[in-house]
């Protein structure tokens, strides 16, 4: 599993319109196949700052979306952030949950 992150400052005036795109890129994201979530964040103690976090289930599921119009469209929005983005790629050997914590 592959977990792909945006985390952007935009600037107040490019908020509204940066919202809006990453949240219908993120619903239309999730039919790709390979996508196992598509999510958007916003920080609660600074409004500014919007994470967009992806989930894909192979490199090769990962590298189509990359490629695809979908994400043209985040670099557009990675443009409005107000200084560099921090974009990461990470690969997931292993998830655990609950009985991590027990």
């Amino acid at each position: 599993m592959l977990r792909s992150t945006i985390r952007m400052i935009i600037p107040p005036e490019n908020h509204c319109d940066a919202l809006e795109i990453m949240a219908s890129i993120s619903e239309q994201t999730q039919f790709e196949p390979g996508c196992l979530c598509s999510r958007v964040y916003q920080d609660v103690t600074d409004s500014r700052i919007t994470l967009f976090e992806q989930l894909w289930l192979t490199s090769e599921d990962l590298q189509r979306h990359l490629q695809s119009e979908s994400y043209r469209n985040v670099l557009l929005v990675v443009e409005m952030a107000a200084e560099p983005p921090e974009i990461r790629f990470d690969t997931i050997a292993q998830t655990s949950g609950m009985e991590t914590i027990e």
